[in-house]
């Protein structure tokens, strides 16, 4: 029994093991061996700690080796020793029945979530990397934030396969695997190995509205563009070659000055070299030249001042001049790097100094460009033709554009059908700095886009498929950016808000930008302008229906009037066409019809107002009721009406406000008194009149927002 309870114990299974194995046995030797075995027959559990220290003084003997081992044969701890200091029973342990747990039944406790570290693939619409040409898969993987594995994936998918993480991929395959994986890229060119030469210099003329900016093109270049412009402004962005007169070439940008136009400026100003700000010297400096100003210094593109109509009597150039430096352009006068040259567009004065004025920026810029190899061009405008389809003009940044290849423009492909130059001939290439009309492309791209040169219809496909899906998304979600309920004070009193739907239809896809543009401007807290559908060309069937559909009025901008059975049709759906040639027209009108929409907002006025000149009583019976107070008043200002609320002021501070429920004139009951009348009054629930007091009829009025244009051209509703 002691036996069995030393080996509850664990010691004697401790010691057992412990001279049992090979190194132990081999150090202590049989002596040792034999030693324990005798005393092992007679130990019990009162002689435990004896037994230890004897046996431990004859391990002692053997050497260190012998201690070594000695220490290995006691592994109780401590706590072991303390548990077997107290009184040990002979009774065997009672055998307990084993029961199952019941808690494994149980449902799990709740206990808070901890979320793992896992980085989740999500796709950043923000983040723009840069990609070239012969980027490898590894270097493709660290810019996009994804593994070299699931970019493998991606390329697989689309039709590609790369074997190593280490091969070189061109730009339309990386573009492709970096819209896959939910970023969006920047193509960077490399002119390494190519053949640089010189290029003309690209100008855009920019400036407020009707400074002269289309007719000084038209006296550098003997057309007469100005005059065929609807309203004698510019409308559209127009790009032409312009020789002059020492026989040097230079490509010219024409930007409409109207406030709607903005960001047509803002693509010439970012295709550019050299900015031409037009200031008329009769004007001065107007918002639309320092939006011009804001604009070149934004695209970091050096500025050529042109003070035009020197010749009317009221110019003051000086005046001019001080202005921009007020504004922050150094001239050159001034001991800046901004040249001035003052010219006459009607005149032709001072032409040749503002040629000599940009050759010799362009000389200072040392303008080359690669001649050979893809073309990297720039869409300055795109419209859609009857006949031909889709049209977009472009200027060539560098390589050369060949009739023939397919390119991709945007979101959409094609291959290039035609090439014309800006006098509608006919050619085969087109170099560096010549802007050009392209024709063959599937679809209408937008004003804005590049023009990217691919190797075959299948990368072309690929490519604009994966533009479409990408630029579909970032709409979905710009839509629901906007749709999200904004967190405003249950205190304040929402106004109500209506919509009015539109439809645009343009001539050119960059009028359709600035159209649209300027109607969102339009919007305010009444009213609310959704444009549902926008295109280019004439309005057809298929608009009439959509605005059938969702009670919206068609808004055709320098297009064509539609046909007889078309208007008719419209008509009788009750839908508003809406067609105009110059922009501040168009924006008047749909100001007047935005007004006409909306709810406009109650207020509460003063409509006239009486002062009380003596008090009278009527007696009052069961038949005829309670006593009466009548008022008895002179009109002082406005009229008096029995419908409307009455007000009594006694000495400028309100006293009470009730309805009217009788007004007379000599004994007669009447609905209004006007100025200068006498009458008498009862005022509802209130009897305490005086002498001298004054009562002010109020009553409701609906205010309608107002339709503000600035001198600049801006426009916007105001409520």
């Amino acid at each position: 029994m002691a036996w069995r309870e030393l080996g509850k114990k664990r010691i004697y299974m401790n010691f057992t093991r412990a001279l049992t194995t090979t190194p132990f046995r081999h150090v202590t030797g049989s002596n040792f061996a034999s030693v324990f075995a005798v005393q092992s027959v007679y130990a019990s559990a009162g002689y435990v700690p004896d037994f230890i220290n004897q046996s431990s003084h004859g391990v002692a003997g053997f050497g260190s080796e012998t201690k070594e081992c000695g220490i290995r044969c006691f592994h109780a701890s401590s706590q072991v020793w303390a548990r077997s200091d107290g009184t040990l029973g002979l009774k065997t342990p009672k055998r307990v029945k084993y029961v199952r747990r019941d808690g494994r039944n149980q449902p799990p406790v709740d206990a808070p979530y901890v979320r793992c570290n896992v980085t989740a693939t999500k796709s950043n619409p923000d983040k723009i990397i840069e990609i070239f040409e012969g980027i490898t898969l590894v270097e493709l993987a660290k810019r996009t934030g994804k593994s070299v594995s699931s970019l493998q994936d991606i390329l697989t998918n689309v039709g590609e396969k790369v074997e190593s993480e280490f091969e070189l991929l061109s730009m339309d395959i990386a573009e492709l695997a970096a819209m896959e994986a939910g970023v969006n890229v920047k193509r960077l060119h490399s002119a390494e190995g190519a053949e640089i030469l010189p290029r003309p210099a690209v100008v855009t003329v920019m400036g407020h509205v009707d400074h002269g900016k289309t007719s000084l093109l038209d006296t550098l270049r003997q057309t007469s563009v100005a005059a065929k412009e609807a309203g004698g402004i510019t409308q559209h962005l127009g790009a032409f070659v312009v020789a002059m007169p020492s026989g040097a070439s230079i490509t010219f940008l024409d930007t409409p000055g109207h406030a709607a136009f903005s960001a047509m400026r803002a693509r010439g100003a970012a295709v550019t070299d050299i900015v031409v700000l037009v200031v008329a010297a009769d004007d001065g400096v107007m918002p639309q030249t320092l939006e011009a100003m804001s604009h070149a210094k934004a695209a970091n593109v050096p500025i050529v001042v042109a003070i035009n109509k020197c010749d009317k009597p009221g110019a003051n150039p000086e005046k001019v001049k001080l202005q921009l430096a007020t504004e922050g352009l150094l001239l050159e006068e001034m001991g800046g790097d901004v040249q001035v040259v003052e010219v006459s567009a009607t005149e032709k004065i001072g032409l040749d100094n503002l040629e000599e004025a940009l050759l010799l920026q362009a000389d200072m810029m040392d303008l080359k460009a690669r001649i050979d190899g893809p073309a990297q061009a720039y869409v300055v405008e795109a419209r859609l033709d009857k006949g031909r389809g889709p049209l977009v003009t472009t200027i060539v940044k560098a390589g050369t554009l060949v009739c023939g290849q397919h390119v991709v423009v945007g979101s959409q492909w094609g291959r290039i059908r035609a090439i014309k130059d800006m006098a509608g001939k006919l050619t085969q290439r087109a170099t560096p700095a010549m802007p050009v009309e392209i024709e063959g492309l599937r679809g209408l791209p937008m004003a804005g886009d590049d023009v990217i040169v691919v190797h075959s219809e299948e990368r072309a496909r690929m490519l604009s498929s994966g533009r479409q899906r990408k630029y579909e998304e970032n709409r979905l979600r710009n839509k629901m950016i906007q749709a999200k309920p904004t967190t405003s004070d249950d205190s304040k009193e929402v106004p109500q808000r209506v919509e009015m739907p539109v439809i645009v239809k343009a001539d050119v896809q960059g009028t359709v930008q600035a159209v649209t543009d300027a109607l969102k401007t339009l919007n305010s807290a009444q009213v609310f302008v959704n444009v549902v559908h926008v295109g280019v060309g004439p309005i057809s069937q298929s608009d009439v229906d959509l605005a059938q559909a969702c009670g919206a009025c068609i808004v055709g901008f320098n297009v064509k009037s539609p046909p007889t059975s078309l208007g008719q049709a419209a008509t009788r759906a009750s839908i508003k066409i809406i067609l105009h040639r110059v922009i501040y027209h168009l924006l008047e009108d749909i100001g007047n019809l935005i007004i006409e929409k909306a709810p406009g907002t109650s207020e509460t006025q003063v409509a006239g107002q009486a002062e009380v000149l003596n008090i009278f009583e009527v007696k009052g019976s069961k038949s005829k009721g309670p006593d009466v107070k009548i008022a008895g008043c002179r009109v002082v200002d406005g009229f008096v009406t029995r419908s409307a609320t009455m007000r009594l002021l006694r000495s400028g501070e309100v006293v009470f406000e009730g309805l009217c429920t009788s007004l007379k004139r000599e004994k007669q009951d009447v609905d209004t008194v006007k100025k200068g009348n006498e009458c008498g009054l009862v005022i509802n629930n209130w009897y305490d009149f005086q002498i001298g007091d004054v009562i002010q009829c109020l009553e409701q009025v609906v205010r309608k927002p107002k339709f503000i244009k600035s001198e600049s051209g801006a426009v916007r509703i105001e409520c």
